[in-house]
C-alpha cells in the first residue's frame, strides 16, 4: 500500500494497534522526550505515539517513533506488520531493482490551506517546538526533508537532493543546519557560495513514510531520491512545485517551508544528541533565512528521538543503509552475498562474501571504505564467510572467534575520512579504519588449521519451517 501523506500513515498504524494515543495531559519536557525514549525498547513491535494535550500549549498535535519499530517499517513498505529484518532487507533489494521510478506531480497540495509570508513566517506559530534531549542547545526539527538542488545544474533531476539533516530553531524566521561534508547539500552549498549566491531551500515536515525513509539514505549524487520512493512504494511519488523556490517537494507534506541557505553566514548550532548516542559540541553551521510557511491546517508536528541505541533512528536508517552498499559492491563484486549495516547509520559494516582467492575479503573490505557512504562513515568492516548470516550476530561472533588471528587478518588503515560527529575520531572528520578479516582462508593463503567445518543437515531448513508451523499453531 501506497501512502500519499502522514495522516494516511497514522490511520494504518492505528488501524494495525501500532499507534498508542496518550491521552492524558502530558508536560512537553521531560515527558515526551522520556516517552519516545522509552517507546523502541518495547521491542520489535514498539507502537509510534501520538500527543495532543500537551501542558503549555493550546493546540498541539506531536507524532513521535512512527519509524520506530521493525513492525512499523514493514507497514511504511506496504509489508505484513510481522515481516522480519532480514526479510523487509531482501525486500527493500528487490524493489530497489525497480528502481528509477518518476515521480507524479499533482496540483492543489494538502500542505497548501495555510500560508505564512515574509516577517509573518513565524515558526512558532506553526510548530509545537519540544526539546528531546536535556542538553540539546536548544530547539531542533530532526525528520525534516530538506530539498535542494545544485546550483551549477538546476534541470538535473539527478543532482537534486531530498535528505534528513539536523536543523536548530534559532529563532522565529532562522534555523541552524548542519551540511555534512559527504552528502549532497553540502556540495550545492560549496557550489552556491563559490558563486557567490544564497542557496534556496524547502523543508518539509510531516511526510508519507517513504519519504523519510529515502532522504535518510545514502544514495549516490546523482541518484533520485523521488525516483527511489517511487519504487519503494510500488507507485509514483507524488510531488507539488514549492511556490517560492519552485523546487520539488513531497504532495501530502504537513509543513513546507521555504527559505535561502544564507550564503557564508555562519552560527553556534548545538549541542544535540546525535545518533552516535553521544552529544555533539557547538559549531559553526551554515544559517537558512525563512522566507515562507505553507502548512495543512492543524499541521501535526512528527519529532525523531536519537538516543543511544536502539531509537527510532535507527530504525529509519537501517534497511536503507544496508541496501545502497550491498548494490554498490555487488557491481565490483558479485561475490558479494548480504551487507548488514544497521548499527548506528554504518560505522560498523558486516560483509558477507565468496572469495575468489586468499586475500579477496580484505580487497572487498577495502571497497566498503571507498563506497560513496563509507567514505563518511565506515570506521569498522568485517568480512565472514558467505555461508554466515550477517544479520545473526551469534554467527558473526562465531566467525570472529574461530576464523580471526590477529596477527593478519586486522588491516588498519589510518587517518581516513569519518563524519565530525563520530566520537571516536581524536580529530573531528580524521581517524582510523579497520578491516577485521573473519572468513576462511583459501589458496594461496594457508594460515590456520581448518578442517571440515561442520555444515546443517540437508534436512534442517524443512524441520525449520515444520517447527515453525507448529510453534504457530500452538
Amino acid at each position: 500500500m501506497a501512502y500519499d501523506d502522514f495522516r494516511g500513515f497514522l490511520d494504518t498504524l492505528r488501524k494495525e494497534g501500532q499507534l498508542l494515543h496518550i491521552d492524558d495531559e502530558v508536560m512537553p519536557e521531560p515527558d515526551i522526550a522520556a516517552a519516545a525514549n522509552a517507546a523502541p525498547r518495547l521491542g520489535g513491535h514498539a507502537p509510534a505515539l501520538y500527543f495532543d494535550h500537551v501542558k503549555g500549549f493550546t493546540d498541539a498535535r506531536i507524532a513521535l517513533n512512527v519509524h520506530g519499530s521493525w513492525a512499523n517499517h514493514a507497514l511504511a513498505l506496504g509489508l505484513p506488520k510481522e515481516t522480519g529484518t532480514k526479510e523487509q532487507v531482501e525486500e527493500f533489494i528487490r524493489r530497489w531493482d525497480t528502481f528509477p521510478v518518476a515521480p507524479e506531480w499533482r496540483e492543489n497540495p494538502v500542505w497548501a490551506e495555510n500560508t505564512l509570508e515574509g516577517e509573518d513566517a513565524d515558526i512558532f506559530r506553526v510548530l509545537p517546538l519540544i526539546r528531546l534531549n536535556d542538553g540539546d542547545g536548544g530547539f531542533y526539527l530532526d525528520k525534516a526533508a530538506v530539498i535542494s538542488k545544485d546550483p551549477a545544474d538546476p534541470e538535473h533531476s539527478g543532482k537534486q537532493n531530498v535528505g534528513i539533516y539536523r536543523i536548530e530553531v534559532k529563532g522565529r524566521r532562522t534555523l541552524a543546519i548542519q551540511p555534512v561534508p559527504m552528502h549532497d547539500i553540502a556540495q550545492h552549498l560549496h557550489t552556491a557560495e563559490e558563486r557567490g549566491e544564497d542557496l534556496p531551500v524547502a523543508i518539509t515536515l510531516g511526510n508519507e513514510p517513504v519519504i523519510s525513509i529515502v532522504a535518510s539514505t545514502p544514495m549516490e549524487y546523482e541518484q533520485n531520491e523521488y525516483e527511489l520512493a517511487g519504487a519503494l512504494r510500488g507507485a509514483p511519488a507524488p510531488i507539488s512545485r514549492a511556490p517560492l523556490t519552485g523546487l520539488p517537494v513531497p504532495w501530502g507534506s504537513e509543513v513546507v517551508i521555504e527559505g535561502v541557505i544564507e550564503g557564508r553566514k555562519r552560527e553556534i548550532e548545538g549541542p544535540f544528541g546525535e545518533f552516535t548516542g553521544h552529544y555533539s559540541g557547538g559549531r559553526n553551521m551554515p544559517v537558512i533565512r525563512i522566507d515562507r510557511i505553507s502548512y495543512r491546517t492543524s499541521p501535526i508536528f512528527e519529532h525523531l528521538y536519537l538516543g543511544m541505541p536502539w531509537t527510532e533512528v535507527d530504525y529509519l536508517i537501517a534497511a536503507n543503509t544496508c541496501v545502497p552498499l550491498y548494490k554498490q559492491l555487488r557491481r565490483d563484486f558479485p561475490e558479494v552475498q548480504a551487507v548488514n549495516a544497521m548499527y548506528t547509520h554504518g560505522l560498523v559494516v558486516i560483509v558477507s562474501t565468496k572469495k575468489r582467492y586468499g586475500g579477496f575479503a580484505k580487497a572487498v573490505g577495502m571497497r566498503v571504505l571507498t563506497t560513496p557512504h563509507g567514505l563518511g562513515y565506515a570506521a569498522t568492516v568485517i568480512v565472514v564467510d558467505e555461508d554466515v548470516d550477517p544479520f545473526d550476530l551469534p554467527q558473526v561472533m562465531w566467525a570472529l572467534s574461530t576464523k580471526m588471528n590477529p596477527a593478519g587478518d586486522l588491516v588498519r588503515i589510518p587517518n581516513l575520512s569519518v563524519l565530525e560527529l563520530a566520537p571516536q575520531a581524536i580529530t573531528p572528520g580524521i581517524t582510523d579504519k579497520l578491516i577485521i578479516d573473519a572468513t576462511t582462508p583459501v589458496a594461496p593463503d594457508h594460515r590456520g588449521n581448518y578442517g571440515t567445518q561442520v555444515r546443517d543437515l540437508p534436512e534442517t531448513a524443512e524441520w525449520l519451517a515444520r517447527l515453525q508451523r507448529l510453534a504457530a499453531a500452538r
